[in-house]
């Protein structure tokens, strides 16, 4: 059995993306509904201000068992997403939930089995 699960996600063209309080609610409604619990509270800052084909809001939210982060781009909506957890989780919650709140365009998504 593996040590962990990391979900990868790679969205583009969303909404909502350029609001700390929007990236918030997805983020205190995200980590219950996979059933885990965070850790503080989520770090959320704008970075790369200076290029603006990289600038956005990133954010950090530590769990128990790992942690959650992202980077939102805010010239065309693109954004990262990375879920990862040494306890079991349904990457189709994260998936719904992201579309529930950005309503992305396109998600390519990878689960990778973490081992040493």
């Amino acid at each position: 059995m593996a040590w962990g699960q990391h979900l990868i996600m790679d969205c583009s063209k969303g909404v909502n993306i350029k609001s700390k309080e929007h990236i918030l609610a997805f983020i205190k409604e995200l980590v219950p509904a996979i059933d885990m619990i965070a850790y503080g509270e989520p770090w959320i800052e704008r970075f790369a201000t200076h290029d603006p084909d990289k600038a956005g809001i990133s954010f950090c939210q530590m769990i128990e068992t790992s942690n959650i982060t992202g980077h939102f781009v805010e010239l065309n909506g693109d954004f990262y997403l990375d879920v990862f957890s040494c306890k079991r989780y349904d990457g189709k919650i994260v998936t719904d939930i992201v579309m529930k709140y950005f309503h992305p365009e396109n998600i390519k998504s990878s689960m990778i089995e973490r081992q040493a």
